[in-house]
């Protein structure tokens, strides 16, 4: 085996330990809270967004030392888009919805209902996508991923790793804005709007796989 499909085979390891951090946070919910600038977070958390950072790290290494040393294979072409989907929406799912309970626990239930449909639709977006793979797979095209796609990725790892520090290093002076216009929360809201964009794009782009 390769050196990217090991990085891409780690990516899916660190999303196993990442799992491991929310259940500690589900079994010890009063964990304490450390300070980080003007923002309180759990160092659960702190662990489990470094964590993530890694993981993100390392779909940018594999795709970049394959390219580069001809070491693209078949075997990678397969992982490497479901290691990344389960990273961000597993990241999404198990880590982003305890960030929400935080919110509604602060009496915030309209941002709650935005992060969860933000979250719905991104992983939708995702299904919609693979879904369209598999018909074209059947049908020997390939859909190659596109720039808005890759630009969707990217803003999805900015914005959990933010999320996570619960909005931290921005909460340096954003602090006292309202909670749905903090930095960490735009990009979010950039992630779902480029999803929606690129998920678009490709239907659109390919719509001919729906052809007889």
């Amino acid at each position: 085996m390769n050196l990217p499909n090991r990085l891409t085979l780690s990516r899916i390891a660190l999303i196993g330990v990442m799992i491991i951090g929310i259940l500690v946070l589900a079994c010890i919910p009063n964990l304490h809270v450390e300070p980080i600038g003007n923002s309180s977070v759990n160092p659960v958390y702190l662990a489990i967004a470094v964590i993530f950072v890694i993981a993100a790290l390392t779909d940018l290494l594999d795709g970049k030392i394959a390219r580069k040393y001809n070491l693209v294979s078949d075997f990678g072409k397969f992982l490497d888009p479901i290691a990344d989907k389960l990273l961000n929406d597993g990241a999404m799912i198990f880590l982003l919805v305890p960030q929400a309970y935080a919110w509604e626990q602060r009496r915030d239930p309209v941002m709650l209902t935005v992060l969860l449909f933000c979250v719905v639709l991104m992983i939708g977006r995702d299904l919609v996508v693979d879904g369209l793979r598999m018909i074209a797979v059947r049908k020997n095209i390939v859909i190659a991923a596109n720039k808005y796609g890759k630009l969707k990725t990217v803003l999805q790892m900015i914005a959990i790793p933010m999320l996570l520090l619960n909005d931290w290093p921005f909460s340096y002076f954003d602090a006292n804005w309202p909670q749905s216009l903090q930095i960490s929360n735009i990009f979010f809201y950039l992630a779902t709007i480029m999803s929606v964009i690129s998920g678009v794009i490709y239907v659109v782009q390919n719509r001919k796989v729906f052809s007889k």
